[in-house]
Order: structure tokens, then C-alpha cells, then sequence
């Protein structure tokens, strides 16, 4: 067992190693940038959406029935709601779900260039297949990644404000002056930070597991799979850690 965790975490490195050289066209990587950011990046917005009006909503509906106290002001419903989406939701959960979405995308696509000899093609013609497949699916997911976590946390926000507009649970003027309540900048340099480490986790991970996939399709099935656990896992672990530093 330890052993084996040994030799996956060295030849993760040097596959590291091979993806951070030099690219040998400039313009080739920048235009793989904007490719690989339209396909992972800007085609998650909608779930991502979707996802944080719902989150949103249902925080201020379990905050509001835990706060039962008459001696509590309202406007803590949103206070806590804003500081539970930009301190854990919108980063960690949010990193968690495009674990699932962009990690099997990144696997499955580079399993099934190596199982049909793709890669290797590539490396017979003396391009580096690590460097130009691998390095503008880390770029763009760890530079882009920050902006659908302000994205998160504004859908959020919106998410708790339909639900006390529809629902009149309190008042909405209420709500955004719990909002606006001993605001801390800080904790949103830290969400998208925290952001940018688990976006570069999951697309690094999930390539490295489909860049050296074998055994046909269902090897590519099996590193997507272990390549969303391997993710998600590390994902948790870092977040301790990160959140252990910064707060």
C-alpha cells in the first residue's frame, strides 16, 4: 500500500515535470487556453448556476428554522448565509461537483487518446503529449476556476434572496442588511484561493490517471473513476489545510 502510494506520487511528479516545460509553440498553448477554457470552464456556468440559487435558497431556510430565539435580529439569517456561501459552499462544494464534470471530462478525453495511440503518435513526431494536452486544461481551470466561485456566491446570494421574497420568512430589507453586515474582504481572497488550489488538483490529477490509462475502455472507465475519487479526496485534505494556514 505504500509503496504503491509512493510510486503513484513520484511519477505524478515527474508527469508534473513533463507539463510545466517550456512549450515549443506559444501560440498553439494560447490557443489551447481559450479552447480548453470554453469546454471546461464557461460550458459549467449553467450547472454551476443552477446549483448555487438552490444552495442559496435552502441555507436560509434551514438558518431561519434554527433560529427560533426573539432575541436574535433577523438580519443574522443573512450575515450567516453570506459567510456559510464565500467561506466553504461556493468553494469547496462547488469544487467537489466540478471534480465529477471537468475531472471525467480531462480523464476520459486523454484515456482515450492513449489507448488509441494518439499520444503516442504524438511523441513519435517529438512533441511533448504532457506539455500541449495537459498544460492549458491546468491553466485555464486555475485562473478561471476563481471567477465561477464570485459567480457561486452572487447566484447564491440571489438563490436566498428569491426564496425570502417569495416565502416572506422575514424581511428582505432584513436579509441584505445581513448581508451587508461586518463584511471581511479577506474571506473572499481566501475562497479563491482555496479555489484556484482544488481547480488545480482536479485537472492535474484527472490527467495524470488519463494520460497513463490502460486496458481498452474500461481502463479509461476505471482512471475516470479513480481519478474523481483521487480528486475529491485531495480536494478535502487540502481544504484542512488551507483553511488551517489562512483563518
Amino acid at each position: 500500500m505504500i509503496r504503491h502510494f509512493l510510486y503513484e506520487t513520484g511519477r505524478y511528479l515527474m508527469f508534473l515535470r513533463l507539463v510545466f516545460r517550456r512549450p515549443e509553440k506559444w501560440r498553439l498553448s494560447v490557443r489551447q487556453f481559450f479552447i480548453e477554457a470554453e469546454k471546461l470552464v464557461i460550458n459549467s456556468i449553467p450547472l454551476i448556476a443552477l446549483i448555487s440559487v438552490f444552495i442559496g435558497a435552502v441555507l436560509v431556510i434551514q438558518t431561519a428554522n434554527n433560529m427560533t430565539s426573539p432575541f436574535l435580529p433577523k438580519m443574522y439569517i443573512g450575515y450567516m448565509t453570506r459567510e456559510s456561501l464565500v467561506l466553504e459552499f461556493c468553494s469547496t462544494m462547488v469544487c467537489l461537483i466540478l471534480a465529477g464534470k471537468i475531472g471525467s471530462n480531462i480523464s476520459s478525453e486523454i484515456g482515450t487518446m492513449r489507448i488509441t495511440e494518439q499520444i503516442d503518435a504524438m511523441e513519435m513526431m517529438g512533441i511533448n503529449s504532457a506539455n500541449f494536452l495537459v498544460l492549458p486544461k491546468i491553466t485555464s481551470t486555475t485562473l478561471l476556476n476563481p471567477l465561477l466561485t464570485l459567480m457561486s456566491i452572487a447566484m447564491g446570494l440571489l438563490g436566498g434572496w428569491l426564496i425570502v421574497y417569495l416565502t416572506g420568512m422575514i424581511k428582505v430589507s432584513d436579509y441584505i442588511t445581513g448581508i451587508r453586515f461586518a463584511f471581511n474582504g479577506y474571506y473572499i481572497t481566501y475562497s479563491l484561493i482555496k479555489t484556484a488550489v482544488f481547480s488545480f488538483i482536479i485537472s492535474s490529477i484527472s490527467a495524470y490517471y488519463g494520460y497513463y490509462a490502460k486496458g481498452g475502455s474500461l481502463g479509461v472507465g476505471k482512471s475516470s473513476t479513480t481519478a474523481i475519487v483521487a480528486a475529491s479526496a485531495l480536494i478535502l485534505i487540502s481544504n484542512l489545510i488551507l483553511t488551517r494556514i489562512m483563518l
